[in-house]
C-alpha cells in the first residue's frame, strides 16, 4: 500500500486511476525528469536519472492498477482463480503474491499478517482465497510474470 499512495502521490492522483490523466502526467513528468536536459557534472542530472526511473516505474506499477487495465484483463483474471490451484505464495508486509498452477502470479495488497496466517494454516488454501482474498483485495498481474513471458 505504501508503494500505490508514493506512486499516486508522484502522479498527483487522489481518486480513481485515470489512464488517461495518468498518461498525460507521465509525459509531463518525463519531459521534466528527462536525464539529456542538464549537462554532465550537473548534480540534478543523477536526480533526474533517478526520478526518471521512478516515473517509468510508477506508471507501470499504476497503469497495472487501474480499474480499465483490470476490466480488460478480468475474462483471463477469472479463469486462474477459478479453474487453477495454487502453486505456490510468499507474504512480505501487506504483499501477497500468489502463483497459480497456470504459471500467472497476481500480488494483492493490502493483505495483512492475520489473513496471511489463516490462509496457510488453512485445509483449504483455494478456497479460502477464493472466499476472502481473490475479491477483497486490489490486485494486478505481477511484472515478474510478464517478464517470464506469462502475459501477453
Amino acid at each position: 500500500m505504501k508503494r500505490i499512495n508514493e506512486y499516486k502521490k508522484l502522479f498527483q492522483i487522489e481518486n480513481e486511476i485515470d489512464l488517461a490523466s495518468l498518461k498525460l502526467t507521465y509525459r509531463k513528468l518525463v519531459k521534466q525528469w528527462h536525464p539529456d536536459k542538464f549537462q554532465d557534472g550537473d548534480p540534478l542530472k543523477e536526480e533526474a536519472n533517478i526520478m526518471g526511473r521512478q516515473v517509468t516505474d510508477g506508471y507501470h506499477f499504476l497503469v497495472s492498477i487501474a480499474p480499465e487495465t483490470k476490466e480488460a484483463n478480468l475474462d483471463e483474471y477469472r479463469k486462474t482463480i477459478m479453474e487453477c490451484g495454487i502453486a505456490d505464495f510468499k507474504h512480505k508486509g501487506l504483499l501477497l503474491e500468489i502463483t497459480f498452477t497456470d504459471g500467472a502470479t497476481y500480488e494483492y495488497f493490502g493483505v495483512n499478517a492475520n489473513v496471511y496466517k489463516k490462509l496457510i494454516n488453512s485445509d483449504k488454501q483455494v478456497r479460502f482465497a477464493k472466499r476472502f482474498i481473490y475479491e477483497s483485495y486490489l490486485y494486478r498481474k505481477s511484472k515478474k510474470a510478464i517478464e517470464e513471458g506469462n502475459y501477453e
